[in-house]
């Protein structure tokens, strides 16, 4: 293929802990999803460009991660609390690069089952499974400067600080600098 990028689909990923599993979100997921995205803590963060958009739960859950997975650039997971099947929270992968084996984490947890180390939990896990299953060398997280608790958890799964990215994000339509956070396959040694 001369002149052309061969797409790769987004791997297939499920991870379990003893906590929770991570797993591709089905469209009966979208009410739990609704439920994430509106939280008004969890829209302060988002980085959407409109400062009034809402994410819709159901194309989250299907055709936008239908998308992502497809074309190479990521994919959407829910977290699933282990003890009672009930979704808590969504990871997403996104701006995959296939040549140096790299790809963005974001995530977002539901009020009632924040302060339970369960975002830790799914974002180390997947991050560890994007390694050592799927050869990937990096995984980045980009964290709004001020978002204390996404912070803690790039921090408490590993992730290393390598500095700030100076007026390089949108958080509901207003510029932000973000924190660069990394978890490369010599971390696991």
């Amino acid at each position: 293929m001369i002149g052309q990028v061969a797409v790769r689909r987004f791997p297939a990923l499920t991870v379990s802990t003893p906590r929770i599993e991570v797993r591709h979100l089905v469209a009966a997921d979208a009410e739990a999803v609704d439920e994430v995205f509106a939280d008004r803590q969890t829209q302060r963060w988002l980085p959407l460009a409109d400062a009034s958009g809402q994410i819709d739960g159901r194309a989250w859950c299907t055709e936008l991660a239908r998308q992502r997975r497809d074309s190479g650039d990521g994919d959407h997971w829910a977290v699933v609390r282990r003890e009672d099947q009930r979704v808590v929270g969504s990871l997403w992968a996104r701006r995959t690069d296939w040549g140096a084996r790299l790809t963005e984490l974001s995530y977002a947890i539901a009020p009632h089952a924040r302060g339970y180390g369960l975002a830790v939990e799914a974002v180390d896990a997947v991050a560890i499974a994007l390694i050592l299953e799927h050869g990937f060398q990096r995984v980045e997280l980009r964290v709004a400067a001020g978002n204390v608790a996404s912070r803690r958890v790039a921090e408490k799964a590993g992730f290393s600080y390598e500095g700030l990215l100076r007026n390089a994000g949108v958080v509901r339509g207003a510029r932000v600098d973000l924190e660069l956070w990394s978890f490369v396959a010599a971390d696991l040694r």
